[in-house]
């Protein structure tokens, strides 16, 4: 499945949050990842982020699609973290 994930926490856990997300995904600018996961790589991602997370006061937002095909992306401005590979 191809996935948006985009969080919101307290300053003090940013970095973990960050440092979480881009073992699974691509980081796309402030707080916002995307690429291809599996749904057990998922469920696991979740569970390491609750653990770093305060869930009375920080939010994870995931938006699922099957396949990145199915996502229109449109880029208004700076491009911050192109997945362009290079050799």
């Amino acid at each position: 499945m191809y996935v948006v994930l985009v969080y919101d926490v307290g300053e003090k856990r940013v970095g973990k949050m960050l440092k979480l997300c881009r073992q699974y995904l691509n980081w796309i600018q402030n707080s916002v990842f995307e690429g291809s996961i599996t749904e057990v790589k998922l469920q696991e991602l979740i569970v390491k982020a609750k653990g770093v997370m305060d869930t009375t006061t920080d939010s994870l937002i995931v938006f699922k699609s099957r396949e990145e095909k199915w996502l229109e992306k449109e880029i208004v401005g700076v491009d911050r973290n192109r997945l362009d590979v290079f050799l």
